[in-house]
């Protein structure tokens, strides 16, 4: 591929979301960003707790979900758990997530809409859980009943979700469809209980994405409807 056909693809892929990112930052800075930059110091400061003797059973006890937790206990469990890094995995990874993934969707949405987006994604992933273990390992979606032991932490369901809704969002569909594919592949090739989240996630924000997209045909109508002119033609 051509440098000049590369770089009209990127453009077109990724314009209106760098624009509407590098307004944000060059008009607050590093105020434009405040929900990432406390959850990147929360999860720094929740991973340093959780490695200490002292407080791996308090962070347990505050931000662990597992399926076999009663639902009520899972559901007030849930937003801390989202910034819980794995243990099984480098803390690096999970704060390097959240700084590019919600900064970027911080930057473009607004840290409302974006925890928003995140927490839908990551209940998504948590209920999810619960259904697939009733199903069975028999069933396409469904789950071993050891899957209700394991601690289900960490940002990931959120900035899958957040990259895809980016991707609708800012019309960079070709990054949105790549994210999706990867997660199919994850599954395919390892069934486990964390890529079979992420596709929940990834349904849970389709379904955001579809109600957004309803909302704003329904708008455009009203108003083309109330001014009583025909469209301009350009």
């Amino acid at each position: 591929m051509r440098a000049d056909t590369l770089g009209r693809w990127a453009r077109a892929e990724w314009g209106a979301l760098y624009l509407a990112a590098r307004g944000a930052l060059v008009e607050r800075r590093w105020r434009a960003v405040p929900m990432t930059l406390v959850a990147v110091c929360l999860t720094g400061v929740v991973q340093f707790v959780q490695n200490q003797s002292w407080g791996y059973r308090l962070v347990r006890n505050l931000g662990g979900v597992r399926a076999e937790d009663p639902l009520w206990q899972a559901l007030l469990r849930t937003p801390l758990s989202l910034f819980v890094p794995a243990l099984d995995l480098p803390v690096w990874g999970a704060l390097a997530q959240i700084l590019l993934v919600f900064g970027i969707a911080e930057l473009c949405l607004g840290w409302r809409r974006t925890l928003l987006i995140a927490y839908v994604a990551t209940l998504a992933g948590t209920l999810y859980a619960r259904v697939g273990i009733s199903l069975g390992p028999g069933h396409p979606i469904g789950l071993p009943a050891s899957d209700a032991q394991v601690v289900d932490t960490g940002p990931s369901a959120a900035v899958v979700g957040l990259a895809v809704f980016l991707g609708w969002r800012y019309g960079a569909y070709v990054t949105a469809g790549v994210v999706i594919a990867a997660m199919v592949v994850e599954v395919v090739l390892e069934a486990n209980l964390a890529g079979k989240e992420h596709l929940t996630a990834i349904a849970a924000v389709l379904v955001l994405c579809t109600l957004a997209a309803v909302r704003q045909r329904r708008s455009r109508a009203r108003g083309g409807s109330t001014s009583g002119a025909p469209p301009i033609q350009s």
